[in-house]
């Protein structure tokens, strides 16, 4: 076979800069320790590296969603803590109005600690998150979602929660209207209440003694008192029951349709007592201000404090347990995100480590390969430089 000198001369010059690319890509793979710089390198590896990237932006935005969530959360955590306490010193205010040597103007007193501690209660209620909006804002509100009007206090937000925009269902609010206007009243089941009250007599909570035989009806309660003997009569929707001009006794318990409550006291003639169903409507502030209106009204006997007093502490209680039942959602709440960020934790590293899988350099290798290209370009430079010499017209010119 004829071996030409300029053919020689031509596969040798390719096989040199084909080394010499290969030497380069070595040292760029080796610069930026990574196998894959662009999808030609290799495309399958760097279609999954993509694919690894975009979980990782994902990963990202839904921590941003999480940690948003996580600080508000913790922050109405805290609130209701707060929120718990003051109720708690509320609470202990109403049992000392209670006491019977207390003069009116001592009670007035409490009352206005009381007005300060429902004023704190709706500064607390109308807590910002930091961020532009309010814990208690529902779905959200640019506006303080608590007002104070001479009907009370209004919920302005909308009901309901706004989540974090992840995929990772959090709550970034908590329901306003829900969490301090919506407690149950009464004892759960139903509400006793004075009605008519100008003796001394006073109606308890009561309790469910039969769930089975609860009717769900309202219910009255009304005294006669004539020639010296009390009696009452209990109603039914208005309708007289087999509780027909019953001789009453302080402190025994009266049951009817699985209800019992007990009137303590002497009531005058014509007083009545109320039992009706129970119903999410209690608002903290409307008992804080029902309370101190009380204790603030001069002249009233014995039976009207207590029965005051009875029912503020029941009242109180219920949104206690209210405030204390959002308060363990909201604790819930802070380990289901923990749930979740240590889930995206692990989504995070397995993306990862499939792209670093799919284009990491793997540099023992890298170095390896390198010196052998190294050695081999420096070999066939000097193999060239020694061959091109050896032709016809260099041994003629000799």
């Amino acid at each position: 076979m004829r071996v030409s000198t300029s053919s020689t001369y031509d596969a040798t010059i390719a096989n040199l800069q084909r080394r010499a690319q290969e030497l380069s890509r070595s040292q760029e793979q080796m610069s930026s320790l990574k196998r894959v710089n662009r999808a030609s390198d290799d495309p399958t590896a760097a279609a999954r590296a993509e694919r690894a990237l975009a979980v990782e932006a994902r990963s990202a935005a839904t921590q941003r969603a999480i940690d948003a969530s996580m600080n508000a959360v913790s922050q109405t955590e805290s609130t209701l803590g707060d929120a718990l306490g003051l109720l708690q010193q509320a609470r202990d205010s109403v049992v000392s109005a209670g006491n019977a040597s207390f003069s009116d103007a001592e009670r007035a007193n409490l009352a206005i600690s009381l007005r300060q501690m429902r004023a704190e209660l709706l500064t607390i209620a109308n807590s910002p998150d930091g961020a532009g909006s309010y814990l208690f804002a529902g779905q959200g509100a640019s506006n303080p979602p608590f007002v104070d009007t001479p009907t009370g206090v209004q919920f302005r937000g909308v009901s309901g929660e706004t989540g974090a925009p992840s995929t990772e269902p959090l709550p970034l609010t908590m329901d306003g209207r829900s969490t301090w206007l919506q407690a149950s009243s009464g004892n759960g089941v139903f509400v006793t209440s004075a009605t008519q009250q100008a003796g001394t007599g006073w109606i308890n909570t009561g309790s469910v003694i039969d769930p089975s035989a609860a009717t769900g009806d309202p219910y009255s309660l009304s005294f006669t008192v004539a020639g010296g003997v009390t009696t009452y009569t209990v109603l039914r929707d208005g309708n007289p029951t087999a509780l027909t001009d019953v001789p009453y006794q302080s402190g025994q318990a009266i049951e009817i349709d699985g209800l019992s409550f007990t009137v303590t006291g002497a009531p005058a003639d014509a007083d009545r007592f109320d039992i009706t169903p129970s119903s999410a409507s209690l608002s903290i502030f409307d008992v804080l201000d029902r309370v101190a209106t009380e204790l603030e009204t001069p002249g009233r006997n014995n039976g009207q404090i207590a029965q005051s007093v009875a029912t503020a502490l029941r009242d109180i209680d219920a949104s206690s347990a209210k405030l204390t039942a959002q308060r363990a959602v909201a604790g819930e709440t802070l380990n289901r995100i923990d749930r979740a960020a240590e889930r995206l934790s692990g989504q995070k590293l397995a993306a990862q480590t499939d792209r670093s899988q799919a284009e990491d350099l793997d540099m023992v290798e890298a170095i390896s390969t390198f010196q052998k290209q190294q050695t081999g370009y420096e070999a066939a430079l000097k193999s060239y430089a020694s061959v091109q010499n050896l032709s016809l017209f260099q041994y003629l010119n000799v």
